[in-house]
């Protein structure tokens, strides 16, 4: 789910967008040329995935990454490298 998730460049990009910070649903589509709609779509398959967290302030839905989730994901495709951490290369 992660992998189909991240696949999708409009899926990376908002995710690159979340790492400077919460935004709205609007906020994220202001960004694009595409519709609310996809990007509530985008949203729904990132959450799917564990890749982001939304909690409701007030009238709006605000989209946090899910860093845990991310964590794991790059420690996974690391070690499908074989590429060795920090910790790993003291050892």
């Amino acid at each position: 789910m992660v992998l189909k998730a991240i696949a999708d460049e409009t899926r990376r990009k908002i995710l690159k967008m979340l790492k400077e910070g919460d935004m709205t649903a609007g906020e994220i589509a202001d960004r694009f040329d595409i519709t609310k709609p996809s990007i509530s779509h985008h949203l729904n398959v990132l959450k799917q995935a564990g890749l982001v967290l939304d909690e409701r302030k007030g009238q709006n839905i605000y989209y946090s990454l899910n860093t845990s989730v991310l964590e794991d994901v790059l420690q996974w495709v690391m070690d499908m490298l074989n590429i060795k951490g920090e910790e790993d290369k003291n050892e």
